[in-house]
């Protein structure tokens, strides 16, 4: 069986490189672990441990390029040059990431430094997916139907006049329909296709890559200060790192309305918008429009990214609502990098535990607003609730 590797050390979605950056300035010692979860309860053939390590193995040979630094420190001024000396420098550490299979399991999981572990989720996840589909020789819509299924798509999306966003590289079929998906977006898509998440891929069609931070940002927070802190710390470091830059906040790490509890009128101004990732998209941007009435800001200068399982149904929805009302956009997945007549997948990979500077391992826990989205021990998610006040 043909394995998989990835052609670029950028193959990866931007909001790691933002992490990782902020990690190196702010908690150079940290430790942590991942997790791989199997929410959709795929079956795994025989041997695709085997084939998934030597995947991983190859990952080691990355280097970023010299063409690849200047693409990064022309597009993200707001990356310190000697953040792009460290990842010229960096490259994947496969000792990092323990793979295992018990019949049709498989176990993995990833160790280390924060800041090297951070860049490992994104890139795993694409490999576990292709992999998954080649290895189960299944076989997906030919190219010229995955380009008119995303041409239809992309126009639809320009009729309805909103800013459409790539984020589909952690669960697409392949590399090679994620190829597919950007040249069709990118040539049908100049009224409404703004960029992509993947910094590779953005690098191709010479776009600004898009992206901010991801929930394992807030989880870390949460056992380094304590889940009350948690949100406040995280946007003040965030600022303190970034300034006004990479300005949209991740809301449901500990829940929506404990998060605008905490999003006081500083960082309500401060913040260009936030993004939406769980829970009803409607009653979300209810809330959000009356946050900001509240804190005396017009909610027209302010965006919503809606990042939340989308297709064109849900974005028609949403648009009718929040016309007028607020700006918006809407990030994409699956249904862009993986609509190939088969069953996508449904996985994650999570941060589990940490270890901040000099204490002990610690499980970390994310309350989403869909109760099936939370992820930690048993023990560690009553824990939060009772600290949070969440019944």
């Amino acid at each position: 069986m043909e394995t998989t590797f990835l052609k670029s050390i950028l193959d990866n979605d931007f909001y790691k490189f933002t992490m990782q950056h902020a990690v190196i300035r702010l908690f150079p010692k940290a430790k942590v672990r991942y997790g791989f979860i199997n929410r959709g309860k795929h079956i795994f053939p025989p041997g695709f441990s085997d084939l998934l390590r030597k995947s991983v193995d190859a990952l080691a040979d990355l280097r970023l390029t010299k063409d690849e630094k200047h693409y990064l420190s022309h597009h993200c001024p707001y990356l310190d040059p000697t953040y792009l000396d460290f990842l010229q420098g960096y490259s994947f550490d496969p000792a990092e990431v323990h793979i295992s299979q018990e019949g049709s399991e498989i176990k993995v999981t990833i160790e280390g430094f924060w800041y090297r572990t951070i860049l490992w989720e994104v890139p795993l996840m694409a490999l576990i997916s292709e992999l998954f589909y080649k290895s189960n020789h299944l076989i997906r819509l030919n190219d010229e139907a995955i380009k008119e299924l995303t041409k239809n798509k992309i126009d639809n999306y320009n009729k309805l006049g909103v800013s459409v966003l790539e984020f589909g590289t952690r669960r697409r079929h392949s590399y090679d329909v994620h190829v597919l998906v950007n040249e069709t977006l990118n040539t049908y898509g100049s009224q409404s296709f703004i960029g992509t998440s993947n910094v590779h891929f953005a690098m191709v069609n010479n776009k600004r890559p898009l992206g901010t931070h991801a929930h394992e940002w807030f989880m870390f927070h949460a056992a380094q200060y304590g889940f009350k802190m948690a949100n406040s710390i995280s946007l003040e470091h965030w600022t303190q790192v970034y300034g006004g830059d990479l300005g949209i906040a991740l809301t449901d790490t500990y829940t929506t309305e404990v998060f605008f509890n905490q999003f006081d009128k500083k960082y309500s101004k401060l913040f260009d918008g936030v993004r939406h990732d769980s829970g009803d998209p409607v009653e979300f941007a209810q809330k959000v429009i009356s946050h900001y009435t509240k804190m005396g800001i017009d909610p027209k200068s302010k965006v919503i990214v809606f990042s939340d399982s989308l297709n064109y149904e849900k974005v028609k929805i949403i648009t009718d609502f929040c016309k007028d009302k607020i700006k918006m956009s809407f990030g994409i997945g699956t249904n862009f990098t993986n609509d190939v007549g088969l069953p996508s997948m449904n996985m994650v990979i999570k941060l589990t535990d940490t270890k901040p500077d000099n204490t002990h391992w610690q499980g970390v826990v994310k309350l989403s607003d869909e109760k099936n989205k939370n992820t930690g021990t048993p023990e560690m998610i009553a824990l939060a609730k009772e600290v949070l006040g969440i019944k």
